[in-house]
């Protein structure tokens, strides 16, 4: 194939900007924001269950001071009806059932008192943790909000950086002979490269330097004929560069 040699050296420019618009799609694509947001939603989804663990244990804890409080009512009910029975009795027999019984009430609602107590004081502790949980909830969703927001910023810049290096390469491409272009299509299409600079005896598609049989078999080649690294098999342009 032969093309122009301003044609040629064209594809360079072509080459540059689809290097930078595939930098731009894999910045994208790794932004650093990511990893640390993954992280923050598996902290943050650990909080919320151990948020609603605690918050169950508090529920449990305060039905339990409820069942206590009125078995308190109840022990005090009948400690009032039995003083009542007792202020009003003059059989021995009965008195001492009743004061018998009265000791016995004192002591279950002693117990159940304290037991209100340990359970109480639970509850100051749950609903510590819940505090501790909650703000710690909350410091991660403001982190991952300032996050989301510097990784839009910059996700919008990559775009944009990758619209406008777009931009350039349709007007380049414009630019080239239609065969030509076809050519550098199907090269960077198999191989990742469509064109580089042969620099000084080096081809910068492979970084490899060519043998001098190559470099004698490109420097007979007319300056118009198309020509492939035979290592990376992208098309090789020449200029004062080349060392030809």
């Amino acid at each position: 194939m032969k093309a122009p040699v301003a044609a040629q050296r064209r594809l360079l420019d072509l080459q540059a900007a689809d290097n930078r618009i595939l930098q731009a799609n894999r910045a994208i694509q790794t932004l650093p924001q990511q990893a640390r947001l993954a992280e923050l939603e598996r902290l943050s989804a650990a909080a919320r269950a151990e948020y609603g663990g605690a918050s169950g244990e508090l529920e449990q804890a305060r039905l339990e001071i409820s069942r206590i409080e009125a078995d308190v009512e109840t022990v005090a009910a009948r400690e009032k009806r039995d003083r009542e029975r007792l202020a009003s009795s003059s059989s021995t027999k009965d008195i001492q059932g009743l004061e018998s019984e009265l000791a016995s009430l004192a002591t279950r609602r002693s117990t159940l008192e304290d037991a209100e107590l340990e359970v109480m004081e639970r509850v100051e502790g749950i609903e510590a943790t819940l505090a501790e949980i909650a703000t710690r909830r909350d410091d991660l969703a403001t982190e991952e909000r300032l996050l989301v927001a510097e990784r839009d910023a910059q996700r919008g810049t990559l775009e944009r950086q990758r619209e406008a290096a777009a931009s350039e390469r349709a007007a380049i491409a414009a630019e080239v002979p239609a065969d030509l272009l076809a050519l550098y299509e199907r090269q960077r299409e198999r191989y990742g490269i469509g064109a580089a600079l042969l620099q000084r005896g080096i081809s910068l598609g492979s970084n490899v330097a060519l043998t001098a049989e190559d470099l004698d078999a490109i420097r007979r080649a007319d300056p118009e004929d198309v020509v492939l690294c035979p290592d990376s098999s992208c098309i090789l342009v020449r200029t004062e560069e080349s060392g030809l």
